[in-house]
């Protein structure tokens, strides 16, 4: 027990401060990816640090559930990537403790975690958010800092069109300025032209002062007459000025938005009252749909078939079709213009039918809308907490089958793995806030694929699997791709028994006669469909390779270094195939998905080629250890 515990604090003395490491490091790194979103509302305006630096901090905290999935998978790829790296996993199994026993302290770690996180997000996120929405749209709305450029037109002031040719960098003198002040319209617009001029701020930050120098201005004063269209001319002022300055409305203060704008959404909502949102949302949709039914169906089609003038009553008000007595008649007696009158009123009154159905729709859409969001939040709270456990149990078993520490391979997994996560998610989350799943499937889709993987490799991790051996993988692409291989045979010092070369003669004779009648039967290549009917794996080649394989073991007693030699020419030849192709219903399978069926089939014939030369070099090899052999006879 003793033992136990000590190696329970030596894996959590491991994982803790790689943890805290990786959470700082991701943090950092989604905090970046965040402000790359919004930089551009926030360069060039003039705000102060310590507002950014407030912002920062509520980013910070928000991004605090995202982060901690991530540095989870990271810090238990890289805390079981060293103990197996070092060897220490191997010794703790090799004394009985079970992988699932080591990695107990953190499974009850994350699981205090998982619910932290939680509580995290429903007590403090909601409140981040709301001030990191609120703060980023007053950063948003902030007027840009006053920067006039030369050669062309500036409209960041409000009402103001200012040109400016030329600029003086030490002084701030500003050369032949053209304003257009449309302060007051477009009709009553006015042109300034002045030789110089300068721009400041006032000192309350709310007006700016811009004193001209050697000028002229012109406005015009359109009459009544010209407005209506008559003939007429239009009067205008012109004025020569030395010195005037213009008070221009411009506030560059920073003003702190509403936050109560926030508070309404369902970012900035605890789980208490999300539930009571969904709830009283959910009971007045169910009443409006209630009251919209009766609307419908008794006050509109029952107004709409009373008969009046035809003197039919209705005898049924509960489905979308009134049965009216008498109207057969009533219609047959009118003629053409009642007949026209009757139908357009029927039209019109069918086309308000649909107009208010659209505007109860719309209205309904953005209630039901308004839930789904409620409910998105309410899953994704759930999920996220559960997904630091998920990562885990990807991590830590892919550390202990990879055996690889450091930052290098974990952080390439980690990534991979968590870009996958997010696009999953952002999938579900996107058919989810459409309506078109459920919201917890759409949420929740993400952890349930990551958690089979998880099993997955739980289950590979604890079996010792070599799933993720980089040897078995490139012998897998090898055969597949049927990449050659060599022989390399030396003289044996010590020969029990010597080859018997008149039965390897005959032998080698019926491998030639078999690999002609090999070569003869496929000079045409297969097509498509009779490729995948007829399965892979080919008889008469196996027992090429069989009969093969049989001559040089026997050979290989040989003493000779030239019968060795042209043993080494002899072809290795494999097929290559998957075994899970040798099943009918897979073949079945692929031949119906045509670009993986075409993949392996051209693959195939590729491969047929090189099978092909190499049933002709077994000939070749053949007749010449048969020479060679005569020789020594």
């Amino acid at each position: 027990m003793a033992l136990i515990k000590r190696l329970h604090l030596f894996v959590l003395e491991v994982f803790l401060p790689l943890l805290l490491a990786t959470f700082g490091v991701c943090l950092f790194i989604l905090l970046m990816q965040f402000l790359w979103r919004y930089v551009e509302y926030m360069v060039g305006k003039g705000i102060e640090m310590s507002v950014l630096a407030e912002m920062f901090f509520y980013i910070a905290l928000s991004l605090v559930p995202t982060t901690l999935p991530l540095a989870v998978l990271l810090a238990s790829l890289m805390t079981f990537g060293n103990l197996g790296e070092h060897f220490e996993l191997l010794a703790m199994k090799s004394a009985g403790v079970s992988l699932i026993r080591v990695m107990r302290p953190i499974i009850v770690f994350l699981l205090a975690l998982a619910g932290a996180s939680f509580v995290f997000q429903n007590n403090i996120v909601p409140d981040t958010q709301a001030k990191m929405w609120t703060m980023l749209l007053s950063v948003k709305n902030k007027s840009p800092e006053l920067e006039v450029p030369e050669g062309s037109f500036y409209k960041g002031i409000p009402g103001y069109n200012v040109y400016v040719k030329s600029k003086d960098k030490q002084t701030g003198i500003l050369r032949n300025m053209m304003i257009y002040d449309l302060s007051k319209g477009f009709e009553n617009t006015k042109v300034i032209v002045a030789d110089s001029g300068s721009l400041k701020m006032s000192e309350d930050k709310l007006n700016l002062v811009l004193t001209l120098w050697n000028g002229e201005s012109f406005e015009s004063f359109p009459n009544r007459e010209y407005r209506r269209g008559e003939k007429g001319s239009t009067p205008y002022g012109r004025e020569t000025f030395s010195l005037k300055r213009i008070l221009m409305t411009l506030d560059s203060n920073f003003n702190m938005e509403d936050e109560s704008i926030m508070r309404n959404r369902e970012i900035s909502r605890n789980m208490t009252q999300l539930v009571e949102f969904v709830d009283s949302m959910g009971l007045k949709v169910d009443s409006i749909n209630a009251r919209r039914e009766e609307y419908f169906t008794k006050r509109i089609y029952a107004d709409a078939f009373r008969g009046r003038e035809t003197g039919g009553e209705i005898r049924s008000a509960k489905s979308d079709t009134f049965a009216v007595g008498k109207w057969d008649d009533y219609f047959t007696l009118k003629n053409i213009s009642d007949k026209r009158g009757l139908v357009e009123r029927a039209k019109g009154k069918i086309e308000s039918i649909r107009n208010d159905y659209n505007i109860e729709s719309i209205q309904q859409a953005d209630q039901l809308r308004r839930v789904r969001m409620h409910e998105i939040e309410i899953h994704k709270r759930f999920a996220l907490s559960l997904a630091c456990i998920v990562f885990f149990f990807i991590g830590g078993p892919l550390g202990a089958i990879v055996r690889k520490g450091g930052i290098g391979m974990p952080a390439v997994l980690s990534v991979i793995l968590f870009v996958s996560y997010y696009t999953i998610d952002i999938f579900g989350l996107k058919m989810a806030r459409q309506g078109i799943w459920p919201v917890w499937q759409g949420i929740w889709l993400s952890t349930f694929v990551l958690a089979a993987l998880g099993i997955f490799l739980t289950y590979k991790a604890v079996n010792d699997s070599v799933v993720m051996n980089p040897d078995v993988w490139r012998d897998f692409f090898r055969r597949f791709f049927g990449k050659r291989e060599v022989r390399n045979y030396q003289r044996r010092e010590v020969i029990i028994s010597t080859p018997d070369y008149a039965r390897d003669i005959r032998k080698m004779e019926d491998l030639t006669h078999l690999c002609r009648n090999f070569m003869e039967k496929r000079k045409k290549w297969p097509g498509y469909y009779g490729f995948w009917k007829n399965g892979f794996w080919d008889n008469e080649l196996q027992e090429i390779v069989s009969l093969e394989e049989d001559i040089v073991d026997d050979m290989r007693n040989s003493t000779e270094n030239l019968i060795l030699g042209k043993l080494m020419d002899y072809p290795i030849i494999k097929q290559g195939y998957p075994d899970f192709l040798d099943n009918k219903i897979v073949r079945h399978v692929c031949c119906i998905l045509f670009p993986i069926g075409f993949a392996v089939y051209f693959i195939s014939m590729y491969k047929r080629k090189y099978i092909l030369q190499d049933v002709r070099m077994i000939v070749k090899v053949n007749g010449d250890l048969i020479k060679e052999i005569s020789k020594e006879l």
